[in-house]
């Protein structure tokens, strides 16, 4: 047996920000943002009513839906965040809660790749399927940046390119071709150029940089100083250059030995839906590819950097669309933060 994606949906905020919300907030221009990323508008979700859970669940039952199945008949669930409703436990768990679906005690798993988590979910779910181990499983990516960013000049940088969403996919056995292959790589070299330092439990060990913590020699400690909040420490921080000259060669990397693996080209590829991190690197990927306009789908001028989001929502418009059919060859690829990277190659039922 494959695995073939049975079912996909997406959700995302009713609020939309554009570049020009955002100049109220930080010395910013429309012309600044899209020039830089290809983005024009963002969704952020609403405060005290959604969180990466909910807006999960919302894309989780319109696939489960599609799959011709009930949330009783998942068997195991795969959630990837960077954004997370809380440092733990993990999203999964709340997911199958907010589902309705705690009575069947089935497995959770939480993926925390960042902008290619969904491609490692997709992954680790093939194997499950393949093995025979699991029937349905489900899939989801979402998150909610809007809840973890600087919204000031200083924090321009990245806090222009990322928007709130969630998508989802449920994977089941076929004995048609499905998921023909994935590949995953990563980088830890790199782990700072694209990352949230704090809070966390590293106690200023990268660096000379004082975190404001307790004396070393006391045991206990804390996630978060004070010094961490009052100094804007608490911010993620990205080194753009070196991602983004990172990013276009691994991603035709990868998605060249997807193609090698499988013994197919890129003439074969009927739709390129890459992570949808900067529409620039977008457009030389598929420059590098060779790949004309209708075979490719990009949605970040709409939603922005949805990390681990960012696939499924645009695999799932880019289906109601009608751009992918039965038979088509469906490539998907992402990089981001560790640096992680990956493809997959579907041939859609």
């Amino acid at each position: 047996m494959n695995a073939k994606i049975a079912g996909v949906g997406y959700y995302v905020p009713e609020n939309v920000f554009t570049n020009e919300d955002l100049t109220q907030y930080m010395d910013t221009s429309d012309e600044w943002i899209q020039e830089r990323t290809g983005i024009k508008e963002r969704r952020f979700a609403t405060k005290h009513k959604e969180t990466p859970t909910t807006m999960g669940a919302a894309a989780a039952r319109i696939a489960i839906d599609r799959a011709g199945i009930s949330p009783e008949d998942v068997d195991f669930i795969i959630f990837a965040t960077l954004s997370p409703d809380y440092y733990f436990p993990g999203c999964g768990v709340l997911l199958q809660r907010e589902l309705g679906i705690t009575k069947t005690e089935i497995g959770a798993l939480d993926v925390r790749n960042q902008c290619s988590g969904f491609i490692y979910g997709l992954s680790v779910a093939d194997q499950f399927i393949r093995s025979g181990m699991y029937k349905n499983i489900l899939l989801v990516g979402s998150e909610m940046h809007s809840m973890g960013l600087d919204f000031s000049t200083k924090g321009r940088g990245v806090s222009v390119i990322f928007g709130d969403g969630a998508g989802a996919v449920v994977l089941q056995p076929t004995e048609g071709e499905g998921i023909l292959t994935t590949k995953l790589h990563s980088d830890g070299s790199y782990a700072e150029e694209l990352a949230l330092i704090n809070f966390g439990s590293h106690g200023g060990y990268h660096d000379e940089v004082d975190y404001g913590y307790p004396d070393p020699k006391i045991p206990g400690g804390l996630f978060a100083t004070e010094k961490m909040v009052t100094e804007g420490m608490m911010y993620p921080y990205m080194n753009g250059q070196k991602v983004f000259k990172k990013a276009v060669v691994k991603f035709v990397e990868v998605i060249n030995e997807a193609l090698g693996s499988t013994g197919l080209d890129k003439k074969d590829i009927d739709m390129m839906i890459p992570h949808q991190a900067n529409l620039r690197i977008s457009q030389f990927v598929q420059q590098s590819m060779g790949l004309p306009d209708e075979k490719i789908f990009n949605n970040i001028q709409k939603y922005g950097n949805t990390t681990a989001a960012s696939i499924p929502i645009a695999l799932c418009e880019a289906w109601e669309a009608g751009k992918i059919k039965s038979g088509d060859l469906v490539c998907l690829a992402a990089f981001g933060s560790g640096f992680t990277w990956g493809s997959a190659l579907v041939r859609w039922n």
